[in-house]
């Protein structure tokens, strides 16, 4: 086997890929994780995961994905800091079932292939998003709330992760807006209590961002209301996006079927339509889209792929 030819090649560096590596390697497989350009993909901003077992108080995105490649690491699994960009079934010179994953540092080989590319943070889509990125137009929290202190902050959504990085804005901004189209949360009721009890974040229903406005730094946005179309514009130093999550499937092109929603349909063992091929987290259809129970997909994924590459399969 080359250097460039594994057994198991897993594609993704959040919980899911990690503990699929991590699994595989302790499996005894020849393992290469690519991460992509950063390690834990969105947890890395997320200040505090909940729920996840032993950690009773909840534990950093940035802290938990490290200790997942540590172990993952001493189970002798690789590691780059590659992403694939292209999948392709292998050609006749590397024959046996084998796939050739393209990276930006140069192909690699797997006989089974763990797609564990989680999602993107969704866009807004509105004038001024893009010109102001980095300019108080944010998908992370962790990252630019110190920077906000004392400010008016906005954050757009009404899940998980908007009243998440609205708890976290709101131990350095003077005030947070959150700023939702429906009339509901569709959050953790866990996340809404919190919320509702903050004094510095106030919550505005059936709200639309339409503009970002601002000339080398957002001053402003201009809403509307969703009930009588009333326009209305806030002023803001900083507005956090998070509208929903597209699954990262494009690379594939058309090498597996996928859901109306562009994630991959696998089955209670993590198999999807093509043999050899596994999805696990985020990416896969019917995700409960948590952190742990992306783990449990991971560790399903890679015991899965063992199973089948020595022929054995439930």
């Amino acid at each position: 086997m080359s250097n460039d030819d594994y057994e198991v090649v897993i594609v993704g560096g959040g919980v899911a890929g990690l503990t699929a590596g991590l699994t595989s390697a302790r499996a005894g497989r020849k393992t290469r994780v690519l991460t992509g350009a950063s390690l834990g993909g969105h947890l890395v901003s997320i200040e505090r995961i909940d729920g996840y077992p032993g950690f009773p108080d909840g534990i950093p995105g940035y802290d938990l994905c490290p200790i997942i490649q540590e172990q993952a690491v001493g189970a002798g699994a690789e590691f780059a800091a590659s992403e694939a960009t292209a999948l392709h079934a292998d050609d006749a010179a590397h024959a046996g079932g084998r796939w050739r994953v393209t990276t930006g540092q140069g192909d690699v080989w797997a006989r089974a292939l763990v797609i564990a590319t989680g999602t993107t943070l969704k866009t807004l889509g509105v004038p001024g998003e893009e010109q102001l990125r980095g300019k108080g137009v944010s998908h992370c929290a962790s990252c630019d709330a110190p920077l906000l202190r004392g400010r008016i902050v906005g954050v757009v959504g009404g899940g998980d992760s908007a009243l998440q990085e609205a708890l976290t804005l709101a131990q350095h901004a003077a005030r947070v807006i959150v700023l939702h189209r429906g009339t509901a949360f569709s959050a953790q009721s866990a996340y809404v209590q919190q919320v509702q009890q903050n004094p510095k974040i106030e919550v505005r229903f059936s709200t639309i961002v339409e503009e970002a406005i601002g000339n080398g730094g957002l001053k402003s946005v201009r809403t509307r209301t969703v009930s009588d179309g009333k326009a209305g514009q806030i002023e803001l130093s900083g507005l956090f996006v998070y509208v929903g999550l597209a699954p990262a499937t494009a690379w594939l092109d058309g090498v597996l079927a996928l859901d109306a929603s562009g994630r991959i349909p696998v089955d209670g063992e993590m198999r999807s339509s093509v043999p050899g091929l596994f999805a696990a987290g985020t990416v896969r259809s019917g995700s409960a889209g948590r952190a742990a129970s992306a783990a449990g997909d991971g560790a399903t994924a890679a015991l899965s792929a063992d199973r089948d590459l020595t022929g054995v399969r439930s």
